[in-house]
């Protein structure tokens, strides 16, 4: 059957119960985009408040590498000339050694803390 007249424009008035609830489901659509497209980096971990020495947060990674790499180099030189004469006289010696290897042990924990906060905030990249 052919009708006559067309059916009637619809009206852009919604009432204020349905414009709440496309409100309420757009946001919600906003959040769950936002929270798969846009992670968002993890602030660094809290200080241990034991810890008695501390890197400084705001070095770039390059820099700590060189310098674990100049630590390990300096670690290895005295190793070599405490294996020449070990007596109870190198006892600082020793202790230099392990107060550099507390060091080295913290600048490559950084470094690796860097490269993961990297990896995270990149999914898929090569580290």
């Amino acid at each position: 059957m052919f009708k006559p007249s067309p059916n009637p424009p619809q009206s852009g008035h919604k009432s204020r119960v349905e414009a709440i609830e496309e409100k309420k489901l757009e946001d919600a659509a906003t959040r769950a985009l936002d929270y798969y497209l846009k992670p968002q980096p993890s602030s660094p971990p809290e200080p241990n408040k034991n810890q008695l020495f501390i890197v400084s947060p705001h070095i770039d990674t390059e820099t700590l590498l060189a310098n674990a790499s100049e630590d390990l180099l300096s670690i290895s030189t005295i190793a070599a000339d405490l294996a020449d004469d070990v007596d109870d006289s190198r006892r600082r010696v020793a202790l230099a050694i392990s107060r550099m290897a507390d060091g080295v042990q913290l600048l490559v924990e950084r470094a690796l803390d860097h490269l993961e906060t990297k990896a995270t905030a990149t999914p898929g990249a090569k580290v």
